[in-house]
């Protein structure tokens, strides 16, 4: 594979790596609830270093996190001209039709990106540092609770677990059909809106057939394959968490409450 996609595992040697799958899912809901509750210059400077300073002292490649972030600058262009131009203002800098500029309007698409980039980066690199075995039994410990309330716990985190590992295999298939129909004439890089729609199409019929046909054959091998059900696996038993695991669970809590502290002065 030529490019790193979002969601795919890749092998190295860091803390991040060595440290328990259990504790990197608790600071990413801390994190994001961390990004979320930012509000200010001082709340978006203390993520911003967090992040920095993980990425720094982790020991990850830099390009393969930041560049699967990267490639979604379209999605994020796109969020931020929604909240600017459909903003609702009485001071607008310029109005037509429906479409109505303001500062408010750019602020605040500046405030959703500043909450989508960070989190996105902090998912890729809990999935670039963790095994996908490790973050099913993750799963699993993590949602073992819901099973006193009669949820399927085990089956949940099934689903989320290959719905991950399925992410950076449908992200490359899409790269392969695209280069396909590129060699055979299509324009996703044309000026006109009109030729990347229409390429569009033979684009998304192909990519939604594959992601079938390949859920019908991981069905059809895990049913070959004796699968029952999560609930009749057995799985070796949890370790608690190690002093590394706490001290990363700690920091991402003084980041939580340092955001939220902030948020309500």
């Amino acid at each position: 594979m030529n490019n790193h996609f979002t969601g795919q595992y890749v092998p190295g040697d860091g803390f991040l790596y060595r440290l328990d799958a259990r504790a990197k899912l608790l600071c990413l809901l801390l994190f994001t609830v961390a990004v979320i509750a930012a509000n200010g210059p001082a709340a978006y400077l203390a993520v911003a270093v967090s992040l920095l300073a993980l990425l720094i002292f982790g020991r990850l490649r830099l390009r393969l996190v930041l560049g699967a972030v990267a490639r979604l600058w379209l999605l994020y262009l796109m969020v931020f001209l929604t909240n600017a131009l459909f903003y609702s203002t009485d001071t607008p800098l310029w109005k037509w039709w429906i479409f109505t500029l303001s500062i408010q309007g750019i602020v605040q698409g500046l405030k959703v990106i500043f909450t989508i980039v960070p989190i996105m980066i902090f998912n890729n690199i809990l999935t670039q540092t963790t095994k996908p075995l490790a973050l099913t039994g993750a799963l699993q410990s993590l949602l073992s609770p819901l099973r006193y309330v009669r949820l399927p716990a085990d089956e949940i985190a099934m689903i989320l677990s290959v719905a991950i590992q399925f992410i950076p295999t449908l992200l490359e298939e899409t790269d392969t059909i695209k280069k396909a129909q590129t060699a055979r004439g299509a324009r996703f890089e044309s000026c006109r809106l009109h030729e990347r729609a229409a390429a569009m199409l033979p684009l998304i019929v192909p990519v939604f057939l594959s992601a079938f046909q390949r859920a019908d054959e991981l069905a059809t091998a895990m049913e070959a394959r004796g699968y029952r059900g999560a609930k009749y696996r057995t799985r070796r038993r949890s370790a608690p968490l190690s002093a590394s695991a706490w001290a990363a669970l700690g920091a991402c809590t003084a980041l939580c409450a340092i955001t939220l502290v902030l948020y309500f002065i």
